[in-house]
């Protein structure tokens, strides 16, 4: 970045415009002792594939060496081939739990089939509900890595005070309710792939603490003053625009250009319709097995049912809705009827309206009375209750307690 005794940068930013006009897919890795946030940004804007600071670990500047040769070749040949076909990807690739056929679902799987190999940094966005954990697992069970350990963390769950602590460890005696030692969580993804789930949910103090360890693949123990490696992969999801939320000043962007060296954008279910029989057919067939029903077999009518509806709350709505309806009938066969009924429970008892009327409840008062209901409809596994309430189990956990409730007995709350 600096052939003279300049220190600014600007050597090699010049460099690597030009050789990004005479050769624009070669890959162009920035290294210097120089290191800065504006510096790393500009490089990374510039068409940079990485951006290494000094002194470097010589292992992960092979890596990512590795993966820039790899993301260049698959970028000069993606647009020479015609799309895969499901039974094509599906013969090459472990693609368990990723169920669809249609031109946008496959045009991602495709590119999850093309970059997990590689040891890129990978952002899954997308709406909520699209099954933004599905794709991560999908590219940690087809990487080299595939025999290490796949840790989820779920980041909107951890608030600034506990981030250190759950992210890093800490040793006994760090803080005062520190009595043993405790492995965080990139300890335990090591040789692995750590899955940062609700990225966009991470408070500003957090944000500048994860950008060290992504940077150089290194972090402090609380508590501790040795430095540690990790040889970790780095997978994040989120439902917001990290673009806005940077231009607003809520989102680091030079987190956001380590975290974003692949981008898989997730479709929303409306916009792929041709897969929500193949979706309803493949969740009938797991709450068979689950609930001990045999075989379940969505009606044409059920069908064209399903296919009518927007849902706004994409995969997970429709195999909410689903579920309602397999508890709500003895029958094997699922139709428009069984569907029409579980539709009307979503927000209240057949018949009721879906809200109170305005002033007989507060805000507090219905998100109580929600929790309650949904624990007493899945009698109790929390696991559920937060799912289905969109929440994380630590968000669940939190508002049991603002609100007195007992999971074990919501009706005497």
């Amino acid at each position: 970045m600096n052939f003279s005794r300049q220190t600014s940068g600007r050597e090699g930013l010049e460099l690597l415009a030009r050789i990004r006009e005479a050769r624009p897919g070669l890959p162009v890795i920035l290294i210097t002792a120089w290191g800065s946030i504006s510096l790393a940004v500009e490089g990374m804007k510039a068409g940079a594939a990485d951006f290494v600071t000094k002194p470097w670990d010589n292992d992960a500047l092979l890596g990512a060496v590795d993966t820039a040769l790899r993301l260049a070749a698959d970028r000069a040949g993606a647009g020479a081939r015609p799309r895969p076909t499901r039974a094509e990807l599906d013969a090459s690739l472990d693609l368990a739990g990723l169920v669809g056929e249609s031109p946008a679902f496959l045009d991602v799987v495709d590119l999850v089939g093309r970059v997990a190999a590689t040891d890129a940094s990978v952002l899954i966005t997308g709406e909520s509900g699209t099954g933004k954990e599905l794709i991560a697992e999908a590219l940690h069970r087809n990487s080299r890595r595939v025999a290490g350990p796949f840790v989820k963390v779920n980041l909107g769950g951890i608030s600034s005070t506990l981030f250190e602590s759950e992210m890093f460890g800490h040793v006994r005696g760090a803080f005062t309710d520190a009595r043993a030692d405790r492995t965080g969580r990139f300890a335990l993804a090591d040789g692995g792939t750590i899955f940062l789930d609700e990225i966009g949910e991470l408070e500003p103090a957090s944000q500048v603490k994860l950008l060290r360890v992504l940077q150089d693949r290194t972090y402090e123990v609380l508590g501790s003053s040795r430095t540690r490696r990790v040889d970790v992969r780095v997978i994040s999801a989120t439902n917001r625009d990290l673009r806005r939320a940077v231009s607003e000043g809520r989102f680091r962007e030079d987190l956001l250009y380590r975290l974003n060296l692949i981008a898989v954008d997730l479709p929303s279910l409306r916009e792929r319709p041709g897969d929500i029989r193949l979706l309803a057919r493949h969740v009938l067939e797991r709450l068979g097995r689950d609930y001990d029903r045999g075989a379940l077999e969505l009606t044409a009518d059920g069908a064209a049912w399903l296919e009518r509806r927007d849902w706004p709350g994409n995969v997970r709505q429709l195999e909410q809705t689903l579920e309602r309806a397999v508890l709500m009938t003895a029958a094997s066969q699922i139709g428009a009827e069984q569907l029409g009924q579980a539709e009307a429970i979503d927000g209240g008892d057949v018949g009721a309206p879906a809200l109170p009327a305005p002033g007989a409840m507060t805000l507090d008062e219905m998100e109580r009375a929600m929790i309650i209901k949904t624990l007493q409809h899945y009698e109790g596994n929390l696991t559920r209750v937060a799912e289905v309430l969109g929440l994380s189990r630590a968000a669940l956990y939190r508002r049991l307690d603002k609100y007195g409730v007992d999971p074990e007995r919501p009706e005497r709350s």
